[in-house]
């Protein structure tokens, strides 16, 4: 069953793929979906102080509709609970950012981004 996520933050590495990749949160290893039907993932962004400041985009290219990156933090030890923010290529080609959302990074194995929602398991 799919967890609702209300808001993300750690060192983390993604990388781009088409097909399911496996992981587990609690080896710091986890998925990201883009299960929107035309929106494409522009940016990836992680907080360790509850969004006062922000990470740089760890995405170097953007994750189409349908599409996976595979994120791993690389932190041996820190908070489960993250902060989170997505950012969307909005219709000018500018980025669009979600509002900050937080996760269990060592609950979650998979973490689904669709429209108007976000939720792992």
């Amino acid at each position: 069953m799919r967890n609702p996520v209300i808001g993300s933050g750690a060192a983390l590495t993604l990388l781009v793929a088409t097909g399911a990749l496996a992981g587990t949160g609690a080896d710091g290893v986890f998925t990201i979906y883009n299960d929107t039907e035309t929106n494409v993932v522009s940016g990836f962004y992680t907080s360790e102080d509850d969004g006062d400041s922000w990470s740089a985009n760890w995405l170097s290219i953007q994750v189409r509709p349908g599409e996976s990156a595979e994120a791993r933090f690389h932190a041996n030890s820190g908070p489960c609970e993250q902060v989170v923010q997505v950012g969307w290529v909005g219709d000018g080609g500018g980025e669009v950012l979600d509002e900050p959302i937080g996760i269990d990074i060592c609950e979650a194995s998979n973490v689904y981004l669709e429209d108007n929602d976000i939720s792992f398991d």
